[in-house]
């Protein structure tokens, strides 16, 4: 079974291999009462990646270490620069499956093979305060790599390494490194030993001939992702529209709205292993960045072709479901539980929390079991390989050669109008299922329009800004109308389970009636909420 180690380090040049590595005297560093030598380690570790090194490229690494005390194989997953988060799994002679299902997201149903061996000799300190507590290991590393597949070069380099002991204080890290420099010691230009080892060992790349570079730029391929009515547009209109490379400042309508596709696609992606661990709102996460894709697709018809994303919008909308039935039984069992701590306790008549937390815990672990499913299914990894070649070669139309400041506001004006219609037809029905419902229909508007309006912020500025903060409020407030909606419906559920068990069901309809307080107060305050948003209008 896998276990999870939070990896705060940071990593310097050494001198050229076989050279000696002094370290400064570290009892300098502040808080440092001595320093304890923990010998040499020799290591032995072979890196794992598919033949185009789709991990690397991600900054993901994945090993089978053999020597010192954490023998095993290592997924490294980064957080942030010098934080990784290290899951580590007991040695075996093949990839274990746990770690095969984090990486899913990246190698799809690419093989995973030996690419890089890594020979070490770790001589090992430990940096102690007063107490002998330990504050960070600093180690020195001679290291010799080896190519295993894509060439067969080899490098050879030493590098010193400062780990923050687990909890430390990161602002340790500082004080050690303000002491290597003082020493001349720089940081390394490598994020990682397989990084570094894979561009000392790689394959010298031929100069390309004129020719090549000239078929290969950015025009030709914006003709390869165009297709359905974006087909029909001029050879001139499909080239100019070609988005800049990722790197480049948007200029086009279309610039911009991609940049904010891409970013949706890279975060469900990217989240794929933190949902995979169940980390804490990392379902919600997903969910959110599957909405914004499609809310993207269905506000931004003019820039981007509809007939090829509506069919990848159906995909997502099956995706968000999918998730939700994790996420919206986890948004109900807080609701239920908070609501349940405030009730009185002579409110509460027989084993409601145990029937509560029975409920809640048979949906959550069936639910978790068929979210795995999901991700580990062909439907999933189809979507995620239709997404690459979406934003690889994006159906642009006309429009999306043109300025963003005219037809991505025209876009997000027209959202916003159906917003309003949404919640005046809400506000003139009576309390009901058909408020509720109507209500509902505008949330979900008013998500479209929040996400609509951030795509366009970088665009249009402080007042796409302003539109995104009144949605979210906007939001925010039907959707405690909607979570009353569905909390008086799990209670209902739950009532009548509990009646069934010859149990009391009074406090159940105590809550029910709380909850339908809070619906009743929230249709209270929607006609001020609405019509501030409204005096300030859209973009």
């Amino acid at each position: 079974m896998a276990d999870t180690k939070r990896e705060i380090e940071r990593k310097y040049e050494g001198p050229p291999a076989g050279g000696d590595a002094p370290l400064p005297d570290l009892t300098d560093v502040p808080g440092v009462s001595g320093v304890i030598d923990k010998g040499v380690a020799e290591l032995d570790a072979t890196y794992y990646d598919t033949a185009d090194q789709r991990l690397a490229t991600a900054s993901l690494t994945l090993r089978r270490r053999t020597g010192g005390d954490d023998a095993g194989w290592h997924l490294k997953l980064p957080v942030s620069e010098g934080v990784r988060d290290e899951i580590r799994a007991p040695l075996s002679d093949t990839v274990p499956e746990d770690l095969t299902a984090l990486v899913r997201s990246r190698i799809r149903e690419a093989e995973l093979v030996p690419v890089v061996r890594l020979l070490s000799a770790r001589d090992i300190r430990h940096l102690v305060d007063a107490s002998g507590t330990l504050l960070a290991e600093v180690s020195v590393d001679r290291v010799r790599a080896e190519r295993l597949s894509g060439g067969a070069g080899s490098a050879e380099w030493t590098e010193i390494e400062v780990e923050l002991a687990d909890d430390g204080d990161p602002a340790f890290l500082d004080k050690v490194e303000k002491k290597l420099r003082k020493a001349g010691i720089k940081r390394s230009a490598s994020p990682s030993k397989l990084a570094k080892a894979l561009d000392d060992t790689a394959p010298r790349k031929p100069e390309k001939p004129e020719k090549a570079e000239k078929a290969g730029k950015p025009g030709k391929a914006g003709k390869a992702g165009t297709t359905g009515k974006a087909a029909d547009a001029s050879k001139a209109t499909t080239t100019a529209a070609k988005p800049e490379p990722p790197d480049s400042p948007p200029r086009t309508a279309g610039d911009h709205i991609l940049t904010y596709v891409r970013a949706q696609r890279d975060a469900i992606v990217e989240l794929d292993p933190a949902v995979r661990r169940d980390v804490p709102d990392s379902v919600h996460r997903m969910r959110v960045a599957t909405r914004r894709l499609r809310s993207t697709f269905r506000s931004y018809g003019k820039i981007l072709d509809r007939t090829v994303t509506d069919p990848i919008g159906v995909e997502l909308k099956w995706l968000a479901a999918e998730l939700g039935v994790d996420r919206d039984q986890e948004v109900l069992t807080e609701h239920l539980t908070t609501a349940l701590d405030d009730l009185p306790s002579e409110l509460v008549t027989g084993p409601v929390q145990a029937r509560l937390s029975t409920w809640s815990g048979g949906r959550r672990s069936g639910s978790r079991q068929h979210l795995i499913a999901v991700l580990d299914g062909k439907r999933y990894l189809d979507l995620l390989t239709t997404l690459d070649t979406l934003v690889a070669g994006p159906p642009l139309l006309e429009a999306a050669s043109k300025k963003p400041e005219k037809v991505i506001a025209k876009a997000v004006r027209k959202d916003f109008k159906k917003v309003a219609d949404l919640v005046g037809e809400a506000l003139e029905l009576p309390p009901g299922s058909e408020r509720d419902l109507a209500m509902h229909d505008a949330r979900k508007k008013a998500k479209r329009t929040r996400y609509a309006a951030e795509a366009a912020t970088p665009a249009l500025g402080d007042p796409a800004a302003d539109l995104v903060k009144s949605m979210k409020s906007l939001q925010t407030l039907l959707g405690d109308h909607q979570d009353s909606v569905m909390v008086r419906g799990a209670l209902r559920e739950l009532a009548t389970e509990a009646h069934g068990a010859g149990e009391n069901a009074f406090t159940y309809g105590v809550l029910y009636g709380r909850a339908e307080q809070r619906a009743a107060a929230v249709e209270a305050e929607l006609p001020g909420e609405w019509g501030a948003i409204e005096d300030q209008g859209a973009v």
